[in-house]
C-alpha cells in the first residue's frame, strides 16, 4: 500500500490533470460567422464576408476547395454552359450565359479565363475555385474535417445560441452564425432484394473497354444516369434504364437539373429501335438474383412474398407466367445512378436541422430566406438550400446560388450590422427606364427567375422611387425587417417567369405558334418574360400563406406581362416600352411621359399641374441643350413644330419692309425658338 503523502500527490496531479483536460475541451475559437464546406457556395459566401470585412471562417475538410468537382461529374464534362461570346460587353448580360463563374470585383476570375469549352472539363472548376480562394485571400482552414454541431444557449449571442463545432481533433469553435455549404455528397442508395449486387456511380468504372460486349442495368434517370449510358452506348450490348418516374427532358421542363440534350443519346438508340430502353417502376419492389453463371436476373418483391415455395425451390420470375416480361434478359452488372443526398449526420438534435418533405427529402427543412424552418441563424447555402426552387429555378446550381448567398448575405447585413439592404432613389420620371434597363441586363432576375425579384417602393406622392434588387419573393411579407426599407406609399415587384401552362414532362414545347408577338396577348407569352406586380400596400403573411402553390405572389392589385422576345430584348418601343409605361401610368395616375422643353413650356401656362418629367427636369432648368439635330428629330417625329419653315415663309414675304435691324432681331427669335435651351426625346 501506497504511503498517504504519495497518495496525496497522484490524487493533486490526477485533479489538475483533469482540470487541464475539462479547460482544452472547453478552449472555445470563437467566429461571428462560420462556413462548412469550401465549395462553390462556401467560397461565395466566404467573398462576401471577406468584402465586409466581418470576422469568420471557412472549415474544408479536404486540402484544396471544390473536392465534389474533383470526382464529379465521374466522365469529367460538366453541363454548365460557358458561353463565351455573346455579342455584347455588358458584364453584368454575359453572366446570364455563363453559369460556372462566381460573384466577385475581379475580372480575372471570370470561367472564360480558365476553359474555352462551352461544356467546360471539371477539372477547370478545380483550378478556378482554388484560384479564387487563393486570389481573394479567403479565410479557409483545410483539412479541418466538422464532426458534429450543437446548440449552446446563451441569452448575450446573436440570436440567442451559438453553435458549437467539433472537428476531428476534438477543437471546439464557436459561432454567432452557422453557414452550411456542405451540398448534397451523400449517394442516395434504394434497399431491396439483391441491391449488393449494385455498383455505384461514385465507384464504377469509366473505361468503356469494361463494358466491352456486356449487357448492363442502370437504375435512375437524371444526369448522372444518362451520361454514364452515352459513355458506353458504342461497346455494350444493350443498356436497359429503370426509374420510378418518367424521363424529364430539361427543354420541356425547363429546369436546368432534368435530363439535359448533352447526355441523352440512350433517347436516340431507345426510340430507334436499336435495343436499348428505358422502364418504369418502383425501384423497391426490384429484386435481383444472381445465377449460377453470375448473370443477374430480375424479378418482383411480389413474386416473393406471395410464393409459396419451399427452400430451395427456384425463384419465380415473371417471365414463368408473362413470356413477353420486359427486363427478362439476363444483365451481366447493374450500376446504381440515383443522385446525392444531404449529411444529417453531423448534426445534434439540439440544432433541429430537419429533413425537407415529399420529394424534397434530400434537403433540409428551410424558409424561402434560406434560414433553417427550426433555428434561427442557422443557413443553408448552395445546392442543399435547392428545396426553395426545386424542380422550377436554378437554386441548386452555380449559376443560381451565386445570387441567393447574396442574399443571405444581405439579410444578415440588415439584422446583425444595421446595414440596409442596397437601395437607389431615382425620380419617378426615370422609373420605366430603370425597369427596362434591369430586365436587359439583370442577370439575377434572369436566372432565378419567379424566386428573385427587383423591389420598387414608392415615395410620398410618387414623385420618387427606391429601387431594391434581387429580393427573395417568398419572404415579400418581411421586406420592411429584412431589408430595413419602408413600405408606405405601394410597391411593384418585377420578376421574370415561364408561361403557367409552358412547363412539364409532358408538355410540347416545339408546337406550331408556340410563341406570342402581339402586346395584347402578352399574358400568354410562353416563354421567360417579364411580370410587373403592383401592391398599394405589402402583401401580409396569411395572404403569402394562401398564395396557390404555382403562383410565386398572391393576387396584386395589377399585374403586367411584357410580351416574350425571340432575341430576350425587351426594348421594342411599341411592343415593350409603350404598355409598360401605360401601366405603371395606369398605377401611379400620372404621366410618365418625356417632352421638349418647348412642350413643357408650354405645358407651364396652360395646365394646373406638369407631368413629373417637366417638374423634375424642366423646371429645375435640366435637360440636353438644345441643337440642329434634335431639333431636326424633333420635327420628323412630330413632337415639334417646324418654325424654321414657318418662318421662312414668312421672311420672304416681309423681307422688302424690314430694315436691317428688324431682320437681325426676327433672326434673333428664331433661333432661339429653334433651339431651346432644354429638352430630350419625347418617349412614345
Amino acid at each position: 500500500m501506497l504511503p498517504s503523502a504519495s497518495m496525496d500527490v497522484q490524487v493533486h496531479l490526477l485533479i489538475l490533470a483533469l482540470s487541464v483536460a475539462s479547460s482544452c475541451c472547453h478552449d472555445f475559437l470563437y467566429h461571428d460567422y462560420c462556413i462548412i464546406g469550401a465549395g462553390p457556395s462556401g467560397l461565395q459566401m466566404a467573398y462576401f464576408l471577406q468584402h465586409a470585412k466581418h470576422y469568420y471562417v471557412v472549415f474544408e475538410r479536404e486540402l484544396a476547395p471544390g473536392h465534389f468537382f474533383t470526382l464529379y461529374p465521374r466522365h469529367r464534362k460538366l453541363i454548365s454552359i460557358n458561353k463565351l461570346y455573346t455579342g455584347k460587353s455588358n458584364r453584368e448580360f454575359n453572366l446570364r450565359h455563363d453559369w460556372n463563374s462566381l460573384l466577385s470585383h475581379d475580372s480575372r476570375l471570370l470561367f472564360r479565363h480558365y476553359s474555352q469549352d462551352f461544356f467546360p472539363h471539371a477539372d477547370a472548376m478545380v483550378h478556378y475555385l482554388a484560384d479564387f480562394a487563393s486570389m481573394l485571400d479567403l479565410q479557409v482552414q483545410y483539412n479541418m474535417s466538422i464532426t458534429h454541431v450543437t446548440l449552446e444557449k446563451d441569452t448575450k449571442a446573436w440570436n440567442d445560441h451559438y453553435f458549437i463545432l467539433t472537428d476531428q481533433n476534438a477543437q471546439l469553435y464557436k459561432c454567432s452564425v452557422l453557414l452550411v455549404a456542405t451540398g448534397t455528397w451523400i449517394p442516395h442508395e434504394v434497399n431491396f432484394p439483391g441491391s449488393e449486387y449494385v455498383e455505384g456511380y461514385e465507384s464504377m468504372s469509366t473505361d468503356p473497354k469494361d463494358f466491352i460486349g456486356q449487357s448492363v442495368l442502370i437504375l435512375g434517370r437524371g444526369n448522372s444516369a444518362f451520361e454514364t449510358a452515352d459513355n458506353i452506348l458504342g461497346v455494350t450490348n444493350f443498356i436497359h434504364m429503370v426509374s420510378r418516374s418518367r424521363v424529364r427532358l430539361s427543354w420541356a421542363t425547363h429546369y436546368v437539373g432534368d435530363l439535359r440534350a448533352v447526355n441523352n443519346g440512350l433517347l436516340d438508340t431507345y426510340q430507334l429501335k436499336s435495343l436499348d430502353g428505358l422502364l418504369e417502376g418502383d425501384l423497391e419492389d426490384l429484386v435481383l438474383i444472381k445465377d449460377e453463371n453470375g448473370k443477374l436476373k430480375i424479378t418482383l418483391r411480389f413474386y416473393l412474398e406471395n410464393s409459396n415455395r419451399s427452400e430451395g425451390e427456384p425463384v419465380l420470375f415473371p417471365q414463368d407466367k408473362l413470356d413477353n416480361f420486359a427486363a427478362r434478359a439476363p444483365y451481366d452488372r447493374a450500376i446504381r445512378c440515383l443522385g446525392w443526398k444531404f449529411d444529417f449526420s453531423i448534426f445534434n438534435k439540439s440544432v433541429r436541422l430537419m429533413r425537407g418533405k415529399d420529394n424534397k427529402k434530400k434537403y433540409p427543412l428551410i424558409k424561402p430566406s434560406y434560414e433553417a424552418k427550426a433555428t434561427r441563424g442557422l443557413f443553408v447555402l448552395g445546392t442543399a438550400s435547392h428545396s426553395v426552387d426545386f424542380r422550377k429555378s436554378a437554386g441548386g446550381f452555380i449559376h443560381g446560388f451565386r445570387y441567393t448567398a447574396r442574399v443571405v448575405h444581405r439579410l444578415l447585413e440588415a439584422r446583425h450590422h444595421k446595414t440596409s439592404w442596397p437601395s437607389t432613389v431615382y425620380p419617378i420620371a426615370q422609373l420605366t427606364n430603370a425597369i427596362v434597363k434591369r430586365l436587359n441586363e439583370a442577370s439575377g432576375l434572369y436566372q432565378m427567375f419567379s424566386v428573385l425579384a427587383d423591389v420598387i417602393l414608392l415615395k410620398e406622392n410618387a414623385t420618387e422611387f427606391e429601387y431594391l434588387e434581387e429580393y427573395p419573393v417568398g419572404v415579400l411579407q418581411d421586406l420592411e425587417s429584412h431589408t430595413g426599407r419602408k413600405v408606405q406609399n405601394g410597391l411593384f415587384v418585377v420578376m421574370m417567369d415561364y408561361g403557367k401552362n409552358f412547363s412539364g414532362p409532358d408538355k410540347d414545347v416545339f408546337y406550331y405558334n408556340r410563341a406570342v408577338g402581339e402586346p395584347q396577348h402578352a399574358w400568354q407569352s410562353n416563354f421567360l418574360h417579364p411580370v410587373i406586380y403592383y401592391y398599394k400596400r405589402l402583401p401580409t403573411e396569411r395572404e403569402m400563406r394562401l398564395c396557390p402553390p404555382d403562383q410565386p405572389l398572391p393576387r396584386p392589385d395589377a399585374i403586367h406581362h411584357m410580351v416574350e422576345d425571340f432575341l430576350t430584348e425587351w426594348t421594342a418601343p411599341n411592343a415593350h416600352i409603350l404598355p409598360l409605361r401605360r401601366f405603371l401610368e395606369n398605377c401611379l395616375e400620372t404621366d410618365l411621359r418625356r417632352f421638349y422643353g418647348e412642350s413643357c413650356f408650354l405645358f407651364a401656362f396652360t395646365h394646373q399641374k406638369l407631368p413629373p418629367f417637366c417638374q423634375q427636369g424642366y423646371m429645375r432648368m435640366q435637360g440636353l441643350m438644345g441643337n440642329e439635330r434634335l431639333h431636326r428629330n424633333g420635327v420628323e417625329t412630330g413632337h415639334l413644330e417646324d418654325y424654321a419653315a414657318m418662318d421662312s415663309s414668312s421672311e420672304q414675304a416681309e423681307a422688302s419692309s424690314l430694315s436691317y435691324h428688324q431682320l437681325l432681331d426676327n433672326h434673333i427669335v428664331s433661333h432661339h425658338r429653334r433651339y431651346p435651351l432644354t429638352g430630350t426625346r419625347n418617349e412614345l
